[in-house]
C-alpha cells in the first residue's frame, strides 16, 4: 500500500535532489524515497523480536523522555555483577551462566534503546552524541 504526499520543497533542496536523480539516471521520486528511508531512524521491526516492543514505544515519546533514555546508564550493581561473573577464576555454575545471560540481555536492551532514542532525536533535529562510558 502507498500514500500520496504533496510537498513544497525549498529550491536548493529540490535542485539537489533533481541533480542527483539525473546523475544516477533514476526517477526523482525514487531518490526522494531513498533519502527519506536513509534519514529516518532504524525500523524497530528489524530488531530481534524480544526488543521490538521496547524500541517501538520510543517512537511515541516526547523529546525530554528520549533524552532521559540517551543518558540512562546501567546500574552500578549490575555492572559490578557482570564483571564478577566474567572474571571468575572458577567455571560458572549453570545458575551463574543463566544470570550472566540475563544481565547481558539487560545490557543489550539498554544499548539498543539508547541508540534508538538518539537516532529519533537526531531525526527530530537535535544534535546528539552519546556519553562515553566511564
Amino acid at each position: 500500500m502507498s500514500e500520496t504526499l504533496t510537498l513544497q520543497l525549498p529550491e536548493p533542496l529540490y535542485r539537489r535532489l533533481l541533480d542527483t536523480a539525473q546523475a544516477m539516471q533514476r526517477p526523482l521520486e525514487e531518490i526522494v524515497l531513498r533519502v527519506l528511508e536513509i534519514g529516518s531512524p532504524p525500523l524497530w521491526s528489524n530488531a530481534p523480536p524480544e526488543y521490538q516492543t521496547d524500541l517501538a514505544s520510543l517512537d511515541k515519546l516526547e523529546d525530554d523522555a528520549l533524552w532521559q533514555w540517551v543518558h540512562r546508564r546501567l546500574p552500578i550493581a549490575t555492572s559490578q555483577r557482570i564483571e564478577i561473573l566474567l572474571e571468575s577464576p572458577q567455571p560458572l555454575t549453570p545458575q551463574e551462566q543463566q544470570e550472566l545471560l540475563s544481565l547481558q540481555d539487560e545490557c543489550d536492551r539498554l544499548m539498543l534503546c539508547k541508540a534508538q532514542a538518539a537516532a529519533i532525536l537526531r531525526w527530530r533535529g537535535h544534535g546528539v552524541s552519546l556519553p562515553q562510558p566511564v
